[in-house]
């Protein structure tokens, strides 16, 4: 039914941990489920042996060193079983609710992105995985787990033959995901909003694998990301979706009076396209921004590249 792939990090100390119970949670959605690793990260190929799952070590990396998202998605897009894929951050684990709905909104749609909010849960040991895991988790989660906001997106379910246009992101710093649903959009793929249907479980960590142990939004590669995309403009987040699956139904995203600003905003960058006409207009919305970016040389950056 569906291929689910993903570029782990090293396998070494919490980090290896966590992606151990991901990985371990995509294998038990059953046997129609494909998982591909990808990558030559310390450890990944004896990972990918001890879960049975496939490994492709082949991966194209930034001037920086970093995994490239736009090889990723082509590897896995000619290599899965599948017609369906789902591109899943190594740090979440998924539960079968993912299946539900993705079969749904193929059943209703030819070409769309599913997307959703994620549950963070601190978790610092292997899950054993024995009968009644998942109840368990769920329980664990509506305890000490924490709503994410809608600004960052975890996973996202497509047709194999989308996305084939992806500029040369790097893999684990910000703006790819905002723009995943910013060309969704642009292109007219109903873009559904699953959080309510679907639940994903990110397993907190700290930052450091990454350069510096900063955070990934704060690399000099986040902002080079967010200029592959095309500027403030393409950073939509998953309250710019235009659908919604709540309680096993698919619907138009409801309106709402507050959001009306927002609306508008899209709708004129989706009519200009990427480009400097949406960042002109983007620069004429938001006039304070624009004042910030005249004053200074952070100010600048952060227009250009965020």
């Amino acid at each position: 039914m569906i291929t689910i792939f993903s570029g782990p990090k090293s396998f070494s100390g919490h980090i290896g941990v966590i992606q151990e119970n991901a990985i371990a949670s995509w294998k038990r959605l059953g046997d129609d489920v494909e998982v591909i690793l990808i990558g030559d990260e310390p450890g990944l190929r004896e990972a990918a042996d001890r879960h049975g799952v496939r490994h492709l070590p082949e991966v194209a990396r930034t001037a920086a060193g970093t995994p490239r998202l736009d090889v990723m998605f082509d590897l896995a897009r000619r290599s899965a079983a599948h017609r369906l894929l789902c591109y899943v951050n190594a740090d979440v684990i998924l539960i079968p609710d993912l299946l539900t709905c993705a079969a749904q909104v193929s059943d209703r749609f030819a070409s769309f992105l599913i997307v959703g909010q994620r549950w963070d849960l601190e978790v610092r040991q292997r899950l054993s995985f024995d009968p009644g895991w998942e109840a368990a988790l769920r329980s664990e989660v509506r305890q000490r787990g924490r709503r994410h906001r809608p600004t960052g997106s975890d996973y996202f379910v497509f047709p194999r033959d989308l996305f084939q246009a992806m500029p040369a992101f790097a893999l684990g710093r910000a703006g790819w995901d905002n723009w995943m649903i910013y060309h969704a959009r642009l292109r007219r793929w109903p873009v559904v909003d699953a959080s309510e249907s679907i639940n994903v479980i990110h397993q907190d960590h700290d930052y450091s694998h990454l350069p510096g142990g900063q955070p990934h939004y704060r690399l000099p590669e986040s902002g080079r990301n967010r200029e592959l995309a095309g500027g403030r403009p393409t950073v939509f987040s998953l309250l710019d979706s235009d659908w919604v699956c709540s309680s096993g139904r698919l619907a138009r995203r409801p309106f709402e009076l507050r959001r009306l600003p927002r609306r508008a905003e899209v709708a004129v960058y989706l009519a200009l396209g990427p480009g400097k006409a949406a960042r002109r207009a983007r620069m004429l919305m938001h006039p304070w921004a624009t004042i910030r970016s005249l004053l200074g040389p952070r100010g600048r950056e952060e227009e250009a590249g965020s």
